[in-house]
């Protein structure tokens, strides 16, 4: 992953955190999903990256969804 990347959301559902990443990606934001969970036991985080230049906008995006729920 690049320099500029920056962690905007950290989950411990694996399918919470891809509706959202395939969200920002819907709305033109590049994200990456990096699952730091064990595989085994599925304990542990996903971590939502998105460009650092996207940050405010996907933040703003992701707050509004999870307003809407």
């Amino acid at each position: 992953m690049e320099n500029d990347w920056k962690k905007i959301k950290t989950y411990t559902n694996a399918i919470q955190a891809e509706i959202v990443k395939q969200m920002l990606e819907e709305n033109g934001i590049p994200a990456v999903a990096l699952n730091k969970q064990d595989s085994s036991y599925l304990f542990g985080k996903i971590e939502l990256y998105v460009s650092e230049g996207s940050t405010d906008l996907a933040e703003r995006l992701i707050e509004e969804a999870e307003r809407g729920l």
